[in-house]
This record gives structure tokens, sequence and C-alpha cells, in this order.
């Protein structure tokens, strides 16, 4: 795609600047993403545009719009070290790793955690790991974490997530037991230990599942 980073301004500009995303690290490393690297080359035409996209197996990308809400309600630091929980086509970690974060990311299903692998490597994305696993247990080996984003709906809030958050930390999650009736939620670790959590939006996520 020759006019691709034409086709990134323009999706900054329309979708997720004019919908409140303001950011501008987060609008940066949006920009600097060759998005239609990450979905399949028959669908590249419709990379840029604010709607999900089939990437197999019955998963997603994210619209832009929701990749840069989230990481920007996920706030984070140059050298956080982010848990990212579904990898998919490794577009999310991208966008994380552009704004300096080392990310260690989960994928259940093989064959989309040896693409993103291969993706990342081809790009120069030393930054992000990816482990084939079953997100819903983290990473402990890696723990803590400064922050952690889920890119697919729980039932609820999984307690394993949670102990391997920072103390200060954040995540992000979808959260509702229906495709028609999930929230995106915030949860904020204290520094006592205790956390809170607020619902942010009303989303569609394909399920989080721990085996396949």
């Amino acid at each position: 795609m020759k006019d691709w980073k034409e086709e990134a301004d323009r999706m900054v500009r329309d979708q997720i600047l004019r919908r409140g995303v303001t950011n501008p690290k987060v609008l940066e490393a949006m920009r600097r993403v060759p998005r239609h690297l990450f979905v399949p080359s028959h669908l590249r035409f419709s990379a840029y545009t604010d709607q999900p996209l089939p990437i197999g197996q019955g998963q997603t990308i994210s619209q832009p719009y929701i990749v840069a809400y989230m990481t920007e309600c996920l706030d984070p630091k140059p050298s956080d070290r982010i848990l990212e929980v579904g990898t998919g086509s490794g577009y999310q970690a991208t966008v994380l790793a552009e704004l300096g974060c080392e990310v260690f990311s989960i994928e259940i299903r093989e064959k989309h955690a040896k693409q993103a692998a291969a993706r990342l490597n081809e790009l120069g994305y030393s930054k992000v790991h990816i482990r084939l696993g079953n997100g819903v247990e983290g990473w402990s080996e890696e723990a803590p974490f400064d922050g952690i984003i889920v890119t697919a709906a729980a039932n609820e809030i999984p307690k394993k997530l949670v102990e391997q958050l920072k103390p200060g930390g954040r995540m992000v999650i979808p959260v509702g037991d229906s495709f028609f009736s999930q929230d995106l939620v915030l949860v904020e670790k204290l520094e006592s230990g205790k956390t809170v959590s607020r619902s942010l939006i009303a989303v569609r996520f394909v399920p989080l599942v721990d085996k396949i």
C-alpha cells in the first residue's frame, strides 16, 4: 500500500481524534504503525477504516478507535512492562511498543502467535515478547506488570491477572457474558493493594477463552 501514511493520518484525524482520544503520544503511535500489515492481504483496502476486521479462526483486529481508546485509558509510560492477553495479529502490542513499553503478549491460538511473532520480528519490534498459552493465567514469571490490557471479553475480571498487576497499575478489560452486553472496564490497583474498577463504555469483543 503506497499511501498508507496518508491513510493512517486520515484515520487518526477522522476516526480517533474526533471521537475524543487526545493523548498526543497515543495519536502519534497510531500514525506510525502500518495497520495494513496486520490484516489479511485481501482486506488491506479496509485496514484504515473504522471497523474491526476478521483475521481468521473467529478472531478480529479491533477497530482503530477502540485500540486508541484502550491505550489512552491504560495510560502507559515509556519503559512500562505491559501484559497483553490476546495477541491476535500483534497490532495492539505494536502500538504499545511504539510508546516505549516492553510488552509481554499471550495468545492461545498457535497460528496467530507464530504469525504475529514473525511479523513483529520482521518489523523490528524487539520489545514485544509473544508466548503461546492461556491468557487468563497471565505470565507469572514476568509479573508484576505496570499495566494489563485484555483484547477479548471475560465473564468476570480474572483474579490471576489482578494479582499480577503492580500497585499503582491499571488494567483495561472488556467484561460481559454476552456479545450484546459488554462494558470496557478500567481496574486500578491502589498502593494498598486494594482494587477499584469502573465501567467506561459499552463494547463488543469476541469472548476470552481459556482453551481451544
